[in-house]
């Protein structure tokens, strides 16, 4: 049987990881992170979710050192739980991933549209008052068929790829810090929380899952190390993705309230951008911005695509669902049959254009949170040393406050009738398509 190919090295896990985390959110949702928050709120939610989220990337480096196995959290519940707990943990986990991927697939189109208007026309058809255009939907088609034949091709191509772009970003990001820093004002911060303190670090603690998803796409590629490569780097490139993840989305946040008034930005497409725009009373941010945000967006799709395309493999090769998916091409020695899948998935999410966005959000949250309970519950059957217990104990608490932050009633932003038919129909969608081995 053939196996994957094997190139990654720690930087490629990084960039990987780090791109599978940060894509365009930062841009298209700035206002609605405000809005929860505040510019304080905001900014202590993603600090604060970094450090909880600490404890459980612990665990999926620990994880993964013993169990090398693309199918990450459904190999890891294995060892512990049935063959349905397994399934269905790697089936959230899979939409975690996926749902990004049409998501970046729409917003190219939404971010192009604002460059260039002349793309919202034509317009094809509407869903819940969105309208969906032909000329961005044909945006979003070529780039997911870009990145398809990347992955399609090579781990390697795909790393260098990510590589790229990643560092683009991060170099872009630290001018509009810098400008930001140089031209702001902290007048700009006030009232610095939208609500009660408590309250608005809440509400955005909420979709932070969502945001800092990737660090554990790292286990995926497991099967794709160098043959050099030493297992204890894992738990750098899950550390280092997580550390650099929460402080982009601080900064970034910090970087907006501090050049414009960050009240005056509620309810703006595009609000990061808007407040470059009126800080410096000049275009020219906005184009820097805008270029910054397609590289990101470049960024995160491929991660989010390609650790989809992992997890559909393993599920093929474990023969949970339609055993085709586990093949792997003879020449690229990549997972051929899933990059076609996905990239299937990903067209068809994409016709559902802006009504998209928003909801995923919340779904997304909801998925990692799972995933990550299940990982570290079955990590704390198999683990007996109290000090890693500990550890363990603390990501359990962690996850399962972010799962309950979304189902229950009593805390503010829980999931909506809306929100709750998109889970129950990926549930149901897993039932379906799997196989009963």
């Amino acid at each position: 049987m053939a196996t994957l190919a094997r190139k990654l090295r720690l930087h490629d896990y990084f960039a990987l990881a780090f791109g599978t985390m940060i894509g365009t959110g930062w841009l298209i949702l700035m206002d609605d992170w405000l809005g929860r928050g505040g510019p304080l709120g905001a900014i202590l939610a993603y600090i604060l979710g970094g450090i909880l989220l600490l404890p459980v990337g612990y665990v999926y480096g620990q994880w993964v050192q013993r169990l090398p196995d693309a199918a990450g959290e459904a190999a890891y519940t294995a060892q512990v739980f049935s063959p349905a707990a397994s399934y269905f943990t790697g089936w959230m986990m899979l939409l975690a991933y996926f749902i990004v991927c049409p998501w970046e697939a729409v917003a190219l189109g939404k971010i192009a549209a604002y460059i260039f208007p002349s793309l919202d026309t034509l317009q094809l058809y509407s869903i819940a008052g969105h309208p969906v255009f032909l000329p961005r939907l044909i945006l979003g088609i070529a780039l997911t068929l870009l990145l398809a034949t990347i992955n399609y091709r090579g781990i390697r191509l795909s790393a260098n790829f990510q590589k790229t772009v990643t560092s683009t970003v991060l170099l872009l990001f630290l001018l509009m810090v810098g400008i930001s820093a140089a031209r702001g004002a902290p007048v700009n911060f006030h009232p610095v929380f939208s609500a009660a303190p408590f309250a608005s670090i809440l509400l955005t603690l909420q979709i932070v899952p969502y945001f800092m998803t990737g660090f554990e796409s790292v286990p995926k590629y497991a099967e794709e190390a160098n043959p050099e490569f030493r297992p204890k780097s894992y738990m750098k490139a899950i550390a280092m993705a997580l550390g650099v993840g929460a402080i982009f989305y601080a900064l970034s946040i910090t970087a907006v309230a501090y050049i414009a008034p960050w009240q005056s930005l509620l309810g703006r497409r595009f609000a990061t951008a808007i407040a470059f725009e009126q800080g410096l009373g000049a275009r020219w941010p906005v184009r820097l911005i805008l270029t910054m945000a397609l590289f990101g967006l470049f960024q995160c799709f491929n991660g989010n695509f390609a650790a989809s395309t992992r997890l559909l493999f393993a599920y093929g090769r474990r023969g949970t669902i339609y055993p085709r998916f586990g093949t792997v091409h003879k020449r690229f020695l990549t997972p051929s049959a899933a990059v076609v899948g996905i990239t299937a998935g990903t067209l068809v999410g994409l016709f559902l254009g802006d009504a998209l966005l928003v909801p995923v959000t919340e779904v997304g949250s909801m998925a990692s949170a799972l995933g990550w309970f299940a990982a570290c519950l079955s990590f704390w059957f198999v683990e007996k040393r109290v000090p890693m217990r500990i550890v363990t104990g603390m990501g359990i608490a962690v996850s399962l406050l972010l799962i309950l932050m979304k189902v229950l009633p009593a805390f503010p932003g829980h999931f909506s009738p809306a929100e709750w038919t998109a889970f129950g129909i990926w549930v149901a969608l897993g039932f379906v398509l799997r196989s009963g081995k």
